[in-house]
């Protein structure tokens, strides 16, 4: 599989609902939600606005197409342990994952902040999500949990 990862650009910024939708975890058996489920705060907090100093998001494209995005933005959002630290959002339309994408946009992802200066980054995975595995290998520790989520994060 043939793909370049680059920073997003400011006119793509609109692509970032459709990850959005895509990053919403669905359990094996479960009807998916409405794509409006994106409208409700606490998801709009990952991309309202998009595009202010400590917002970061690089974009995968393969068959001349955005196929992955990863961003990352301090927010009070469900990953959130301070106002220093990104949290993380990451999706790949279901076609392009399991080819080694997401590991690669992650990895982007934590190089670019850390060469901005960033000492660590966040997020909150429901623990059922496969990705979970990927966030440990990629360095990610899980610091707390609840019943559903496991809270992530990763020293730079």
């Amino acid at each position: 599989m043939n793909y370049i990862i680059r920073e997003i650009r400011e006119n793509e910024y609109e692509i970032l609902k459709d990850f959005l939708y895509e990053a919403i975890f669905v359990p094996e058996g479960i009807e998916a939600p409405l794509k409006s489920i994106i409208d409700q705060p606490e998801l709009q907090v990952y991309i309202k606005e998009f595009g202010k100093k400590d917002d970061h998001c690089l974009v995968a494209e393969a068959d001349e197409k955005i196929v992955g995005a990863v961003w990352t933005r301090i927010m009070d959002d469900y990953g959130h342990i301070d106002d220093e630290t990104p949290s993380f959002a990451i999706s790949l339309l279901k076609e392009y994952r399991g080819l080694g994408i997401g590991t690669a946009l992650m990895r982007n992802m934590l190089n670019l902040l850390k060469e901005k200066g960033y000492e660590k980054a966040s997020l909150s995975v429901q623990k059922q999500n496969y990705a979970c595995k990927l966030y440990l290998k990629a360095g990610f520790k899980i610091v707390d949990e609840n019943e559903e989520e496991y809270l992530m994060v990763c020293c730079l």
